[in-house]
């Protein structure tokens, strides 16, 4: 998700490149080849500049987060915003980590942002304030569309956005296999296939109409679209998407227990 998140702002060329500086924990590698693909800077820990930073994006494993936040605190100043987009560690565990009054702020892009595609969810922590909030959102625009959600909702959006393209490339190679076994290329049954569903997710977003109403506006009684819902509906793919959805937001649930169970005996 880091590279993803680099790729999306570098992309979006609203930050100089320069401005941007990567750090992990030891592997020096991986550092010097995000450095050479995205022209950003590589820095230790060491003689990372702290004092020059104005967002700190916290994007290593959950379970690593607290040493990091400990080595952090030393390093940084109570008005520097955090950003985190760590799995399952809540803004208030944070902040409690942190200086008094830090703000924090929660993101979970999805891997569309190294396209710039994002959909992107955005909350608040409790010492947030508008100029901060004006900062992370104008970040995470570089990588696609922000939503401002509740941290409490952040487990549905999970479920509906963070796993969702994973749906959807699930599909697609069913779409694929479809028209690939009808004697269409590969490729172009793909290329179909893909350019469908993006006219009908821009349709969605362009028209502003429900869903259901597009549905039954290109769907004639006795006709092809008719006999394509009646298999999904007979196959239960309806209900399927909605159980994707809610054993992704139920995972996401056990995650966060799980990891606030681990910090809480730390």
């Amino acid at each position: 998700m880091a590279e993803g998140m680099i790729s999306g702002i570098v992309r979006a060329n609203k930050i100089p490149k320069q401005n941007i500086c990567v750090t992990n924990r030891s592997n020096t590698e991986r550092l010097t080849e995000l450095q050479r693909k995205y022209g950003i800077q590589s820095v230790t820990l060491d003689n990372m500049p702290c004092e020059d930073i104005d967002v700190f994006i916290l994007a290593m494993k959950p379970k690593d987060a607290e040493s990091a936040l400990s080595s952090l605190k030393t390093r940084i100043q109570p008005h520097q915003l955090i950003l985190s987009v760590l799995a399952g560690i809540t803004t208030s565990f944070i902040e409690q980590s942190l200086h008094n009054q830090q703000p924090v702020i929660r993101a979970m892009p999805n891997t569309s942002s190294m396209i710039g595609a994002s959909a992107t969810a955005m909350a608040l922590g409790n010492y947030v304030s508008g100029d901060s909030k004006k900062l992370a959102a104008l970040l995470l625009k570089c990588m696609g569309e922000v939503y401002i959600i509740k941290e409490s909702q952040m487990d549905i959006f999970t479920g509906i956005a963070g796993s969702g393209p994973a749906y959807f490339y699930y599909l697609m190679e069913f779409i694929e296999k479809a028209g690939e076994e009808a004697g269409l290329d590969k490729k172009l049954s793909r290329s179909i296939g893909a350019q469908t569903l993006l006219g009908a997710a821009k349709m969605l977003m362009e028209t502003g109409e429900q869903p259901n109403v597009l549905r039954k506006n290109i769907t004639s009684p006795n006709g092809t679209t008719a006999a394509g819902l009646e298999a999904l509906k007979k196959c239960g793919g309806g209900e399927a998407i909605s159980q994707a959805i809610k054993n992704a937001t139920d995972r996401s649930i056990e995650i966060s227990e799980n990891i606030e169970k681990a910090t809480a005996t730390l």
